[in-house]
């Protein structure tokens, strides 16, 4: 899957139900990389979408099927697992899960819980205006930053697009370095998110996305990037800004809620993929809600009819 499929698997996408961020078709295209491929065909009334990995080979699954008119049953992926040869879905909601019930799932899966990527989702009108004792650092920080920045008019906001791929790219790289580089077998993760990043900004209008930049004194210092992903819920999926500037993560995270996400109820922030650090950042915006992930993994006592 690539960018220029988005417009024919758009329609697929258009009323689908599960909030987990796995089920954003341009986060699916753009994390598309050397070790990851994400491969989708229509059958019948759903698109089918398959990740196959260049090394990690236990890692490729199938997501649920997104279809246009139903949902399916355990027995219909177990069957469609074995016709197309994986033994793993990933993405999985707890809503699947409840609606399906444990019992009749077990009959043809193991449920396995799988907590890095368990998603945080939370209030759009919590984000955008902050208000309560338990926002209070967030709206002092941001207070500081528009003393010394928007006070001055230092500090500029405006819609990613095109005329701006150029500039967004090069902070990214900045963005990067501040890390000591997003490059190289130690830093795999930033390498593929850095990768998934370029492919976004250089397709955001292709891929339907809505996007912000921040400009400190001209010079673009942050960037946030929105999908729909439900009716009243969408993904807030890049989120970067140079961390050595005081306020500024907190003033983007505020401009995010409030320019990105007009008539959704939700943003979905994604998961913490494990990582203590961005779990700490998460948790300390107060998350409504959490969207829990499982995998579901055949059995092999069902295959062979035990």
């Amino acid at each position: 899957m690539v960018p220029s499929d988005f417009a024919a698997y758009t329609p697929y996408f258009n009323a689908q139900q599960y909030t987990l961020c796995g089920y954003a078709l341009s986060s699916i295209i753009a994390w598309s990389n050397e070790e990851y491929q994400p491969f989708g065909a229509v059958v019948d009334d759903a698109l089918i979408v398959a990740a196959e990995f260049a090394t990690e080979r236990e890692n490729r699954h199938l997501i649920l099927p997104i279809s246009l008119k139903r949902e399916y049953g355990p027995g219909e992926l177990f069957d469609l697992a074995g016709e197309l040869g994986y033994q793993t879905f990933w993405f999985v909601p707890e809503s699947y899960i409840e609606r399906h019930g444990n019992e009749e799932l077990s009959r043809y899966f193991s449920i396995v819980p799988h907590e890095a990527y368990d998603d945080y989702v939370f209030r759009t009108e919590d984000l955008a205006f902050l208000k309560g004792n338990k926002y209070s650092k967030k709206r002092n920080l941001i207070n500081q930053f528009e003393r010394e920045f928007d006070a001055a008019g230092r500090v500029w906001v405006e819609k990613m697009g095109p005329a701006v791929v150029d500039e967004c790219l090069e902070f990214l790289e900045q963005w990067c370095e501040e890390r000591d580089g997003c490059d190289g077998a130690v830093n795999t993760d930033l390498a593929c998110e850095k990768q998934a990043a370029i492919t976004t900004i250089q397709n955001l209008e292709q891929m339907e996305l809505k996007g912000i930049l921040v400009r400190l004194d001209g010079v673009v210092s942050a960037f946030g990037i929105s999908s729909a992903l439900t009716q009243d819920m969408a993904t807030l999926q890049y989120e970067k800004a140079f961390s050595n500037i005081k306020g500024l993560y907190q003033y983007l995270d505020r401009e995010c809620a409030r320019r990105l996400f007009e008539g959704f109820t939700y943003i979905n922030k994604e998961s913490d993929m494990g990582i203590p650090g961005i779990a700490k950042s998460k948790r300390s915006y107060y998350p409504a809600m959490m969207v829990k992930a499982y995998k579901l993994v055949v059995k092999a006592e069902y295959c062979s009819g035990n």
